[in-house]
């Protein structure tokens, strides 16, 4: 995979507003997750960067936490986070955006409807991936609440997710004006990527 300078600085871009989303809201916290604005940045990596570009700042983002920068949630960073509940949501922020983009990318002209289905396949993957990360994580790492259950786990997500499908609406109806324009740019073209 051949980088461009565009291809770099649209990876360093979407890696910081990662950090930034993450700590935008991150100090709103339910049962131990913290609401964050990091679900819509990841699709919207995969959706504008494409698969490979989306997923790679999604990593780049991942080990700049872990060597240490405050760039996680409550802006914690280092190699703790790898026990931590909620490093299955920073996993899945790499899932998520490659498979937002991939589904994209296997369109030839994307229409809004092939944007939203592929956005919410990626938001149910955060959710799926990071919730159950939290729950196998409580049961054999961090200390689980008094009453834990695997529906309190859930439980402790539903307001996170009414936020996230409203703003993953909202990103939808932005994301095809941003693809367009970006895509007669042909550095930024994420067929051409792909090939």
């Amino acid at each position: 995979m051949t980088f461009k300078p565009i291809d770099i600085v649209s990876v360093a871009l979407f890696a910081a507003l990662m950090g930034i989303g993450a700590n935008i809201t991150a100090f709103l916290v339910i049962g131990g997750v913290p609401i964050t604005l990091q679900p819509i940045i990841a699709i919207l990596a995969g959706a504008i960067l494409g698969s490979r570009l989306g997923a790679f700042s999604m990593i780049i983002y991942m080990f700049i936490g872990l060597i240490g920068m405050p760039v996680f949630s409550e802006f914690s960073g280092g190699i703790r986070a790898l026990v931590s509940p909620t490093f299955g949501f920073i996993l899945s922020f790499i899932v998520m955006a490659f498979v937002t983009g991939k589904m994209i990318e296997r369109k030839k002209s994307p229409q809004l409807r092939h944007f939203l289905i592929a956005a919410f396949t990626g938001l149910f993957i955060n959710y799926i991936m990071g919730t159950n990360y939290m729950y196998y994580a409580y049961q054999w790492i961090a200390e689980a609440p008094e009453g834990f259950s695997y529906a309190m786990v859930w439980g402790w997500m539903a307001l996170p997710l009414v936020k996230d499908i409203i703003f993953t609406i909202l990103a939808v109806a932005a994301i095809p004006k941003i693809y367009y324009l970006l895509q007669r740019q042909t550095s930024l073209n994420p067929s051409k990527r792909a090939a």
